[in-house]
C-alpha cells in the first residue's frame, strides 16, 4: 500500500482501511489478520485507527459494506448496458470474475465470515448479499423466459443458487492452486456449459 496522508477526512480513512483490509486477506488467513497489522500497513498507530473504528468487527463491517456495494452496482451496471437477458447474465458473471480477480483478498474474508457460527453483523450481511444477488439474478432469468431466450420450464431458483455455486466453486479452485489466473482461465468455459443448460432449445 502507497504511503497516505495521516490527516484525511473520515470517509477516506475508512476508504483506505478496507483497501488495507483486502490487501492483507489476498496475503494471509483473514481470521489471523490484528488491528495492529491494519494499523501498520495503514502506517498508523492503533489508537488511529481505532478513533474511526470503535472495534475489529466494524472494520470487518466496513469491508463488507464496500464489498456489497461494489460488486451490486458493477454487476447492476453490467445487466443494463446488455442487448439482452442472455447477455445480462453473462455480463454479470465476466463482471463477477473480475471483481473477484482483482481483489482477491475479498472471498476469504467472505468465507471466513460464513464459517463463524454466531450470527455476527458481518456474517447476516454476507447472507444479505448473497440473497440480493440471487434476487437480482432471477429478475434476469425470468425476463429471459419471458422473451423466450431462456428454457420456458427453466426453475431460476435452483438456476440462480447455481450461479452463485459456480463462482464460489471457480475462487475455490484458484485458492487451491493459488492463482488468480486460474479464475480468469476457467471461468469463459464453465460459463458456456452452464448456458448450454439454461438456454431455451431452438
Amino acid at each position: 500500500m502507497k504511503a497516505r496522508s495521516k490527516h484525511l477526512p473520515a470517509d477516506e480513512r475508512k476508504a483506505v482501511t478496507v483497501d488495507a483490509v483486502v490487501e492483507l486477506a489476498a496475503e494471509q488467513n483473514p481470521s489471523g489478520i490484528t488491528t495492529a497489522a491494519i494499523a501498520k500497513r495503514m502506517r498508523l498507530t492503533q489508537g488511529a485507527l481505532f478513533r474511526h473504528f470503535p472495534s475489529k468487527e466494524a472494520i470487518w463491517l466496513a469491508v463488507l459494506e464496500w464489498v456489497a456495494g461494489k460488486l451490486m452496482a458493477r454487476t447492476d451496471k453490467a445487466a443494463k448496458t446488455a442487448s439482452s437477458p442472455l447477455a445480462a447474465l453473462e455480463a454479470m458473471f465476466a463482471t463477477h470474475i473480475d471483481f473477484i480477480a482483482r481483489h482477491p483478498g475479498v472471498p476469504r474474508v467472505i468465507f471466513g465470515e460464513l464459517q463463524n457460527h454466531d450470527d455476527t453483523p458481518a456474517k447476516l450481511m454476507v447472507q444479505t448479499l448473497i440473497n440480493r444477488y440471487r434476487k437480482r439474478l432471477r429478475v434476469v432469468m425470468e425476463t429471459g423466459k419471458s422473451q423466450g431466450e431462456l428454457d420456458p420450464d427453466l426453475d431460476t431458483k435452483a438456476a440462480a443458487t447455481l450461479f452463485i455455486g459456480m463462482i464460489q466453486g471457480l475462487v475455490i479452485q484458484s485458492l487451491l492452486a493459488g492463482s488468480a489466473a486460474r479464475l480468469r482461465k476457467d471461468a469463459p468455459g464453465v460459463f458456456a456449459v452452464y448456458l448450454s443448460g439454461i438456454r431455451r432449445s431452438r
